[in-house]
């Protein structure tokens, strides 16, 4: 999930690997300039208009920020390959944490998370991993928790780049720079204002990797609005994850702990 409002970052890559977001309280409320309020490069939208648009869609920043936990279950697929199992997602802020958790009947569990410290990955093909170097800052950076409001000290730079078609449907195309100078990108629905879906480079235990993230099925729970679906396509293979379920504030700080074999890997 990217965030208590999304599945993306906390889902992603779950195989071999691995959207909910910060340790010290809520990022402070974006401030919107006069030029930022109207357009970019001609008729464009502001890309921070088009964040706070979807934020606005799914319930507001009051209501995302009602939430210090969540707790989603469904159903995890890879459909080239007939596979189909369960997945868990599990996150939390102060200190931001996340888990993903995928058992597929006759291949085992895919497993991944961020405690606040560790960085980690189970899988059935590389075993037990901590993550280090730019894996677990790319880790540390999809556990905020409160992600979804695209915090701009979080950034280096944020820019509309165009408007263009992203899952046979019009989008804007938003071009976010992290800090360390990765460059992600968002697509958000012209029509909706939702966000419709991502693509960035991941590390991997492979190496780098470029990914595409489609957000859709957006359901009410409780006070916001969700994505229910993301399908990820990896290196020319697809998954999918649908949530069936989505709870929040009752996930207990278990949830986030280091299994065992990841432990033996700590010195």
């Amino acid at each position: 999930m990217a965030g208590a409002v999304g599945i993306g970052a906390q889902a992603a890559a779950p195989a071999p690997l691995p959207k909910v977001e910060t340790p010290k309280g809520a990022p402070a409320n974006p401030e919107t300039s006069k030029s930022e309020a109207g357009k970019q490069d001609g008729e464009l939208p502001a890309a921070r208009s088009i964040i706070d648009r979807h934020v606005k869609a799914v319930g507001g920043r009051d209501a995302i920020l009602s939430h210090t936990s969540q707790h989603a279950t469904g159903t995890f697929s890879v459909p080239a390959q007939g596979l189909t199992g369960s997945v868990e997602i599990f996150g939390a802020a102060n200190p931001n944490r996340t888990a993903l958790r995928v058992q597929v009947p006759g291949l085992g569990e895919i497993a991944s998370g961020y405690d606040g410290s560790h960085g980690w990955s189970i899988s059935p093909l590389l075993g037990p991993m901590l993550q280090v170097g730019k894996e677990l800052e790319q880790a540390k950076f999809d556990a905020d928790f409160y992600g979804d409001l695209r915090d701009p000290k979080r950034y280096r730079s944020m820019k509309t780049v165009e408007k263009t078609t992203f899952d046979n449907r019009p989008c804007y195309k938003v071009s976010l720079v992290r800090e360390d100078g990765s460059e992600d990108f968002d697509f958000y629905d012209a029509s909706t204002g939702l966000r419709a879906g991502s693509m960035n480079t991941r590390e991997t235990p492979m190496g780098s990797v470029k990914t595409t993230s489609i957000e859709g099925d957006y359901k009410k729970f409780g006070n916001l609005l969700l994505a229910t679906t993301v399908v990820q396509q990896i290196m020319g293979i697809e998954q999918k994850i649908t949530l069936a379920s989505i709870e929040f504030d009752k996930v207990p700080s278990s949830a986030f702990d280091l299994p065992a074999p990841i432990k033996a890997l700590i010195k």
